[in-house]
């Protein structure tokens, strides 16, 4: 089995069966605020069992390539969306669900002004900054309950 994983650019397309990829790209649906401000409006779906959506803030720090990719995790309750606070890109990792087990993983680059939003049971990475000051709001479910599930794979992914 290939144990490595190629970084690709972050695209709509790719992207879509994990997640939304929320970006304010082409005209606006709708022009607000005396015409000075383009909304760009219901760019994700957040979907929660149970609960509530709260916001977070996390800071992560920045890590380096290669990467080495040994777990995995997701949230059965609720989807979870990553905004990035400064204007540099990040690595996301995901991976499509395989019975209950992560499948192979995929690694995409996001690019400035770039937003995701996980689906719900989405298996993923951590959150990982390329760049300092790694610092996100987060929107996910507030609830009862752990809303984790972790995967650590018996020989770890390079993430390249």
């Amino acid at each position: 089995m290939n144990r490595s994983v190629s970084i690709k650019p972050m695209d709509v397309e790719a992207f879509a069966a994990f997640g939304d990829l929320i970006e304010a790209k082409g005209d606006p649906d709708k022009i607000i605020n005396q015409g000075l401000c383009g909304r760009y409006h219901d760019r994700a779906l957040f979907d929660f069992s149970d609960g509530r959506a709260g916001l977070s803030l996390f800071k992560a720090e920045p890590r380096s390539l290669p990467l080495k990719l040994d777990m995995v995790e997701r949230h059965p309750d609720g989807s979870q969306a990553f905004i990035p606070m400064s204007e540099h890109p990040f690595l996301v990792v995901v991976a499509p669900d395989a019975g209950g087990v992560p499948g192979q993983p995929q690694a995409f680059r996001t690019e400035v002004g770039q937003v995701i939003n996980f689906h719900r049971g989405t298996w993923h990475g951590v959150l990982t900054p390329l760049h300092a000051p790694g610092l996100f709001a987060v929107v996910d479910r507030i609830g009862p309950g752990s809303n984790l599930e972790e995967h650590w794979f018996e020989e770890p992914y390079m993430i390249e």
